[in-house]
């Protein structure tokens, strides 16, 4: 099967075997890569800093390297895409405002130097909204990603450049990022899969970054990777978890760890919290239940603590810090579409003052604890990600409505990152011509897990991405 496809369309475990095994060269595997985004990239527009002379200069050093010393490590000549709101030596860290085009790396971050050490050929930097906070990927400096599988719907954000590329097969790994749903809002919309890693999982650093984030953005941010397929996600990830001694959060465990007696249990919830759940969304998770218990899961419907309560935190207690913190530099740079947005933002969600952001800081613990306790039963719980069907692409600037909207279908996303726990999108198939998806979350640093649960529920679904190059053909 994969020897009938491009070079293009392989997966990065494909490649990196073949490359390694000397079927085909990193030359190889880069060119066919850089042909298909000089073909499509300027519809696209999800690769915004082509890195792709530079790429195929690389691939050449690196089947040199192979042929004399063996590969760098598992990602050996494999072509991937970095979001352009992480540092990438000599290169602009923008972070989607026009202000800070100039920003220019002097080292890599953490991301980057472990996909680097690992044998990874940078092909380009991906798109993001202003200041990565928007839920969709549109800016006054590159302007909009499109969404490979409808131009009127949001390629999500605030990876949606990153999501974008590894469909149209700009490289079979994307980085991104995710601080409410930055990883996820993008797979769901794009039809691809990641995982939201456990916070400490993924070392974070920017070395142009002229101070320290807020605590609580330290707490729910996150790096982590994109696929088209999720063995690929999980390639990535075992590279990705490599210590950094730059990052005091990052915890140094290996990738994986014991498997629970069997069966394991996975609860399944539909509860929308007060949202008129969309019945597409109902009908990909009695989908995917049926998969999972088919594949030999217990799965019961019951349902997991304090959900709501947990999302109205994030709400309050995120903007409490980001008007604190943040906003300065929204008013100062930031164009009048996002600063509009902002005042939407703190005008939905009552951004918390001072002393109640410390104490919601202190409450967290609690919702945390709830849930650990909980997943001691259920290793992994089913939920939706979004509780809608995928929307326009300019949807969240269209007035506060519209903003509401979207955040009260996302709750079981940005509750994640509130509470750090791990948490893999998949597509679970098509509706309407647009992809859907379900949410696995798991057990503190148990990616392992919910990665494994979602190949379960992709060989079911199968590759979306290949259903896309079908209709694009």
């Amino acid at each position: 099967m994969t020897e009938q496809r491009e070079l293009w369309q392989w997966s990065a475990c494909d490649l990196a075997r073949a490359i390694r095994d000397r079927e085909i060269s990193c030359q190889d595997a880069t060119a066919a890569v850089v042909e298909r985004i000089r073909a499509e990239n300027g519809e696209i527009n999800a690769i915004v800093d082509d890195l792709t002379e530079e790429a195929l200069a690389e691939a050449v050093g690196h089947d040199r390297m192979l042929a004399q010393e063996g590969p760098l490590g598992p990602l050996h000549g494999v072509p991937v895409t970095i979001k352009e709101n992480v540092d990438q030596k000599d290169r602009a860290t923008p972070n989607g405002v026009a202000a800070f085009a100039e920003v220019i790396a002097p080292d890599d971050a953490p991301v980057v130097r472990n996909l680097r050490q690992a044998g990874a050929i940078i092909v380009g930097r991906t798109n993001t909204p202003e200041f990565s906070f928007r839920a969709t990927t549109d800016n006054p400096l590159h302007g909009r990603t499109v969404n490979p599988w409808d131009e009127t719907r949001s390629p999500g954000g605030s990876s949606g450049g990153a999501a974008a590329a590894t469909v149209m097969g700009f490289g079979p790994i994307a980085h991104g990022n995710d601080i409410g749903g930055s990883l996820r809002f993008p797979s769901f919309a794009c039809g691809t899969a990641t995982v939201r890693p456990t916070q400490g999982r993924v070392a974070a650093y920017n070395p142009s970054a002229p101070e320290e984030r807020g605590l609580l953005a330290q707490l729910m941010s996150v790096q982590g990777a994109i696929a088209r397929e999720v063995r690929d996600v999980r390639l990535a990830m075992q590279v990705l978890v490599r210590p950094d001694a730059r990052d005091p959060w990052h915890v140094p465990l290996p990738f994986g760890g014991p498997p629970p007696a069997p069966p394991i249990k996975v609860a399944v919830t539909r509860n929308g919290h007060g949202y008129a759940i969309d019945p597409v969304i109902t009908a990909a998770i009695d989908r995917a239940a049926g998969v999972l218990s088919d594949a030999g899961y217990a799965v019961e419907e019951t349902e997991p603590p304090l959900m709501a309560e947990i999302a109205e935190a994030w709400r309050r207690n995120t903007m409490g810090e980001v008007k604190l913190l943040m906003d300065p530099a929204v008013r100062q740079f930031g164009s009048e579409t996002i600063q509009r947005m902002f005042d939407e933002y703190y005008e939905l969600m009552s951004p918390s003052e001072p002393e109640a952001l410390i104490r919601g800081l202190a409450d967290r613990t609690r919702f945390t604890r709830a849930w650990n306790l909980f997943l001691e039963d259920y290793p992994l719980v089913l939920t939706p990600f979004l509780m809608r069907t995928l929307y326009g692409w300019d949807e969240d600037a269209q007035g506060p409505e519209y903003v509401k909207d979207i955040f009260d279908a996302a709750i079981y996303s940005f509750g994640m990152n509130y509470l750090g726990l791990p948490a893999a999108v998949v597509p679970t198939g098509l509706d309407g011509g647009w992809p859907v998806g379900v949410q696995i979350i798991g057990q503190r640093f148990r990616e392992d897990l919910c990665l494994d649960a979602a190949e379960a529920i992709e060989r079911s679904t199968g590759i979306l991405a290949e259903k896309l190059w079908q209709q694009r053909s």
